[in-house]
């Protein structure tokens, strides 16, 4: 995609970022944000998706291209400058001042008059359900209310865009699915832009209304989470979206978008061709555990069976899950809902399992 002047709210043209004037951190990104969108930006350490996030935010200053918020170039606009909101996963509030002076602080330094500050710092923490706590400091919250109070100070002097970098990285488990949800439902209540950094796969399909998958410096596939997962365009994107069976083969035929492949041990499977361009070529079919099913009479017509050996059987509360020897690979999964009268299986038991061929992709080899 190459951005235009007019084609989104956030446009990066071009932008590269080196720190040493050789390596390259972000490649050539072209990204264009809608107004009213919440990305995320997602990745394993070190690909690139943080630094993107500080050239957005000023604090970092793009090597080459442009970036543009509003249809402004902001390349050279200071960060204090730029209208944006930014959420730290440490918070950043200050120590020494209440929660009432710490919302107050980015409204002095925009010159807001004091009932001006008064009537938006009551609204933002009625929104984040804190305004009992105005006077207390940081030090007298858990972890939980001191992300709100972060959450509200981005929000109070209503920015046009809100950054988040790893939020919810410093929370427990269910602390964090909850404010996953009430970050969620501000965006959809307030209309706003957020773009959102995270490693957390599960996160970003739960929250985003697109997901930019970032490895190298480069975005490997931009699409709403239900695409993202279900069609992955490459075997970096199947393996780091959820949990993904990779079949080791090797294309055998070949007719638009499908693909016959010859798997390790010597059998045909159909699959949905990505990126594949010849007859010959090396592949890795990706297929989803959830898609893997045993039981015949509930698989459909034109479902692929496979001789399969159980490995070892996880009991994981309202699922279980299978792993398998299967066709080269030793670490097959498949998951199963756990319900009453629920097969047993045995680790050495030998079974024939089965997808649809739809549900299996071939990709690229890693």
């Amino acid at each position: 995609m190459t951005p235009t002047g007019n084609d989104g709210f956030v446009v990066f043209d071009h932008v590269q970022k080196s720190y040493d004037g050789q390596t390259l951190v972000v490649k050539d990104l072209n990204l264009s944000i809608g107004k009213g969108e919440f990305l995320t930006m997602l990745g394993p350490s070190g690909s690139g998706k943080t630094t993107c996030l500080m050239m957005l935010a000023g604090f970092e200053t793009a090597t080459h291209g442009e970036i543009r918020l509003a249809g402004r170039n902001i390349n050279d606009v200071p960060p204090h400058k730029r209208g944006i909101g930014m959420v730290f996963q440490n918070y950043a509030l200050f120590p020494h001042m209440t929660v009432g002076e710490n919302l107050a602080f980015p409204l002095e330094v925009r010159g807001m008059s004091k009932a001006e500050r008064e009537s938006r710092i009551m609204r933002a923490l009625d929104m984040v359900q804190m305004g009992r706590f105005r006077n207390r400091r940081p030090a007298q919250l858990s972890g939980g209310q001191q992300q709100r109070i972060a959450l509200a100070r981005a929000l109070v002097f209503n920015p046009q865009l809100v950054l988040m970098d790893e939020p919810l990285g410093a929370l427990d488990k269910q602390l964090r699915e909850h404010m996953q949800y009430e970050i969620k439902s501000l965006h959809d209540n307030l209309g706003i832009t957020v773009v959102y950094v995270t490693h957390d796969q599960g996160e970003a399909l739960t929250m985003s209304d697109r997901i930019a998958v970032f490895n190298d410096g480069r975005i490997q596939q931009l699409a709403p989470p239900a695409v993202l997962y279900e069609k992955p365009e490459n075997s970096f994107v199947a393996g780091f979206i959820g949990e993904n069976n990779k079949l080791p083969g090797r294309i055998e035929k070949l007719d638009g978008t499908r693909a016959e492949v010859r798997l390790a041990n010597g059998e045909l499977i159909d699959a949905t061709a990505v990126n594949i361009r010849e007859v010959g070529q090396q592949t890795l079919v990706s297929i989803r555990p959830e898609r893997v099913e045993f039981k015949p009479d509930l698989m459909p017509t034109g479902t692929h069976t496979i001789d399969a050996e159980v490995r070892d059987v996880i009991y994981m509360g309202d699922i279980l899950r299978a792993r398998m020897k299967v066709a080269g690979s030793d670490d097959f999964v498949m998951k199963f809902r756990n319900t009453l009268g629920q097969t047993r299986l045995e680790p050495g038991q030998h079974i024939r399992i089965g997808w649809n061929p739809q549900d299996a992709r071939a990709l690229d080899p890693v």
